[in-house]
Formats: structure tokens, sequence, C-alpha cells
């Protein structure tokens, strides 16, 4: 969320600029990409021993055999952890980045950014003060109601990196069939989405005054 919102700002700030141009394709090449077919790329470039550079393993939470101590075992959780969290960074940064690109350029075109350069507000100043805040206000909702769907989303991340969470759970309780865990995966996802988006509209009346007149 905060790479993608910070590529958006810097984008919409300096429309047309090379970095707009670079940082807009690679947004909305990554935003066309389906979940596991990135995951899959990924996992032939990155890890694969054969066509790929072995940089990490193909899958899986730990080695066949996990070192001994807490610090090299953290770093062995980390090592296998680094792809699947990459595969869902890049996914979700390209939609935070495209949003928050276009809610900035609207805001951009306002009058009370005039009237803040007119009183001498050097442009850093105008954009993190008065126009970024603004521009996130309709980014907050979709920023929250992403939270929730990370957690169901990241169910295709994890079949295709073998990690064992609640995708593989959700997977074996389907084959063997498991109703009652299956029943409970699928309250937890809808409980994880509902929760966040409430908090997202909460907070947005705090954020923006106007909400809560409405």
């Amino acid at each position: 969320i905060a790479i993608g919102l910070w590529i958006g700002v810097k984008g919409a700030w300096q429309r047309g600029s090379a970095f707009d141009r670079i940082s807009n394709a690679t947004s909305l090449t990554l935003y066309a990409m389906p979940i596991f077919w990135l995951g899959i790329v990924l996992l032939m470039i990155l890890a694969g021993n054969q066509m790929g550079l072995g940089l990490f393993p193909t899958g899986g939470m730990h080695d066949v055999t996990p070192p001994t101590g807490w610090l090299a075992n953290a770093l062995d959780v980390a090592h296998h952890l680094f792809l699947p969290c990459l595969t869902l960074t890049l996914a979700y940064l390209a939609e935070f980045s495209l949003v928050m690109r276009s809610s900035l350029l609207d805001e951009m075109g306002q009058d009370y950014l005039n009237t803040a350069r007119a009183k001498g507000l050097r442009d850093l100043v105008v954009r993190r003060r008065h126009a970024v805040p603004n521009a996130l206000l309709p980014t907050t909702t979709l920023i929250f109601l992403h939270l929730g769907f990370i957690i169901s989303g990241a169910v295709t991340v994890e079949i295709v990196y073998s990690w064992p969470g609640l995708g593989q759970a959700s997977l074996e309780a389907l084959e063997f069939p498991d109703f009652n865990l299956l029943q409970g995966i699928f309250l937890l996802f809808a409980a994880s989405t509902i929760i966040f988006n409430l908090i997202g509209d909460l907070l947005l009346g705090v954020l923006d005054p106007r909400v809560r007149e409405v």
C-alpha cells in the first residue's frame, strides 16, 4: 500500500515525466496480470534451478531440514516468504498506484491549491499538506477493503508456493471434503472483509467531516 501510494503521488505530481510514463505503464501491466500467473512467473524466474536463477526455494515454509536456533529459523522462514510476499506486493501496489494517481490528478485542478500557492507556500508543502490528504480520502475505503481481500486473495498465492496457510487448508478441505472446515474458512474470509470495510467507513468519517453530515 505504501509503495503504491508513493508511486501514485509522485507520478501524478510529475505528470508526463519519464517516471510517470514508466510507472503508469508498469502499474497497468501488473494490474492486468492474474495474481496466480504472476506467482508462477516469479517462481520460474527466481526459484527454478533449471530455467530460473535458483535464488529462492520453490515452495513450503521451511527447508526439508529446518536449521536450529531461532535466528536461523526466522531467516529460513523469511527466505521462503520472500516470493509469496513479492507476488502480493506487486499485484496490489499496481492498483493503489493507479487509484492514487487518478485521485491526485482530480485534486490538482481544484481552486484551493491555487489559493495555497498564491499565499506563497512551496510546492512541496502544497502537495503534502493540501493535495495528498484530500486525495487519500477516496483511497481510504479501498485500502481497508483490500486488507480484507488480502486474507482471501492470498489463497491462490499460497497454493502456487505451497505455503501452509488458509489457501492450502481450503484446497485440502475441498479434496477431502471437510465441510465444517470450509464453513469456518469462508466465515473468516467474509468476516475479515466486512470488519475491515466497516473500519474504513468509520475512519473516513473521522478524516472527512463532510461524510458525517451526510
